[in-house]
C-alpha cells in the first residue's frame, strides 16, 4: 500500500493541477470565495497540492496531518476572531479536508465539515473540478455565516486596520482569495 501511494504522488505532475484547476476555475473559487465572504466575518483559505513529498509519504503522512501543517503555512489561524477555515485538496489521494480554526470549536459539528469535504469528492470524481470547488466554498461560507454573520466582528475592516488586505484586495479580508496551488 505504501508503495503504490509512494508512486501514485511520485507520479502526479504540477501540469495536471493546472489542466484540473485552470486560471479559469481559480478565478471562479477567488469569487466565490468573496462572495461567500460579503456573507459573514469568517475567513476562508483554498488550497490545493498535487501530492507530498517521498518523505511524508513513506512515513505515513495522510491528507489531514498535512491539512493542518499547511493550515499553519498559509497562517490560516491568524486570523482576528480566530475563524478561518482552510479547504485543502490533495489531488494525489482524491481527498478533501477542512480545517477550521478555535472559533468554530463546540459550534460547528465535525460531521457537517466532513459532508461538505464529501460533496466536493463527489464532484471530482465526476471531473466536475470547478463546480465542486464553489460548492464547497459556498458550503463552507453558511457554514460561517451561522456563526460570524456580517457585521458580528464589530465593524473590523482593512481600513480600520484591524484586518489585512486579502491578494484578492477584498476589503476587511485577512486571507488571500487566490485558491493556493502548492
Amino acid at each position: 500500500m505504501r508503495l503504490a501511494r509512494l508512486l501514485r504522488h511520485a507520479l502526479a505532475t504540477h501540469w495536471r493541477t493546472r489542466l484540473l484547476f485552470p486560471s479559469a476555475t481559480q478565478d471562479a473559487i477567488q469569487e466565490a470565495i468573496r462572495q461567500a465572504e460579503r456573507a459573514h466575518d469568517g475567513q476562508i483559505r483554498f488550497a490545493i497540492e498535487t501530492a507530498l513529498t517521498p518523505l511524508h509519504v513513506w512515513h505515513g503522512v495522510g491528507a489531514r496531518a498535512r491539512a493542518i501543517e499547511v493550515f499553519a503555512t498559509l497562517r490560516v489561524w491568524d486570523t482576528e476572531r480566530n475563524n478561518g477555515v482552510l479547504v485543502y485538496v490533495l489531488l494525489a489521494d482524491r481527498s478533501v479536508e477542512i480545517i477550521a480554526d478555535r472559533g468554530f470549536r463546540d459550534r460547528v459539528d465535525a460531521a457537517e465539515w466532513e459532508a461538505v469535504c464529501r460533496v466536493m469528492e463527489s464532484h471530482f470524481r465526476e471531473r466536475h473540478f470547478k463546480s465542486g470547488a464553489v460548492a464547497g466554498v459556498e458550503a463552507v461560507g453558511k457554514l460561517i455565516s451561522r456563526h460570524y454573520p456580517t457585521g458580528s466582528a464589530g465593524g473590523a475592516t482593512a481600513e480600520g486596520g484591524a484586518g489585512r488586505a486579502g491578494s484578492a484586495g477584498t476589503p476587511g479580508s485577512e486571507l488571500p482569495d487566490r485558491p493556493a496551488l502548492l
